[in-house]
């Protein structure tokens, strides 16, 4: 009981003490796992929102597929892209491994099938009359979904909050594309474990508090989100 009160006390210590080495491993974590989220909500909230508003062959299909990228592990999409990026893959040439961007191809990755489905469900949930309403206006196609996505832009930054949430706890596929390179690819998940390897127990402990306060804000803002939508 003594060891973790004392790591506790020593990891709020170095918390508020603002220890620089914790402080940007914290910022380096925060800043890819935002640029994944945005990228994918780019990517996967228009794609939602228009397979929601259509009907084509295959969508049950789509969706079945979605359904199941969501529950990938996350060392299987590491690996798929250690495959594409090594120096022997058929994308090695860009030398993208072990670094900061193959770290956000992964998280984005991860989370796009999330938001997508977000979006689908959104939409799907939306007042019935929306889209009859923009359609008897004279909205079609790139038009529909943009003023959609207006009239549920509450949800829509929800799921991007989520997405964002998601991949900032990731590690399995940062660790194996990223390397855990100090001050250049390290996340809060991988120094988490790293320092916890080693015996530094109150760095992970402080990492992982960190991590919850995180977790907690994003919370704190879906709710907000939810309450205005």
């Amino acid at each position: 009981m003594s060891f973790f009160a004392d790591s506790f006390a020593a990891a709020i210590d170095l918390i508020t003490s603002f220890d620089q080495a914790l402080y940007e491993v914290v910022f380096n974590s925060v800043s890819i796992s935002l640029i994944a989220a945005v990228i994918a909500g780019a990517l996967a909230i228009p794609a939602g929102i228009t397979m929601a508003l259509n009907q084509f062959i295959g969508k049950r299909l789509i969706q079945h597929i979605l359904n199941t990228l969501m529950a990938m592990p996350t060392v299987l999409i590491g690996l798929l892209l250690y495959g594409l990026l090594s120096r022997l893959g058929p994308l090695g040439h860009l030398e993208l491994l072990y670094t900061p961007t193959a770290i956000i191809m992964a998280e984005a990755i991860l989370i796009f099938p999330i938001m997508m489905n977000l979006a689908i469900a959104a939409v799907t949930a939306a007042d019935p009359r929306l889209v009859p309403t923009l359609k008897s206006l004279g909205a079609k196609s790139t038009t529909l979904t943009i003023q959609v996505a207006k009239q549920t832009r509450f949800i829509m930054l929800a799921a991007i909050i989520t997405g964002f949430g998601r991949a900032i706890g990731e590690v399995g596929a940062a660790m194996m594309v990223g390397g855990n390179i100090e001050g250049y690819t390290r996340t809060m998940t991988t120094a988490i474990a790293l320092e916890t390897s080693k015996g530094e127990f109150e760095t992970g402990l402080a990492l992982g508090l960190l991590l919850l306060a995180i977790a907690f804000l994003i919370n704190f803002i879906l709710s907000c989100l939810q309450q205005q939508k």
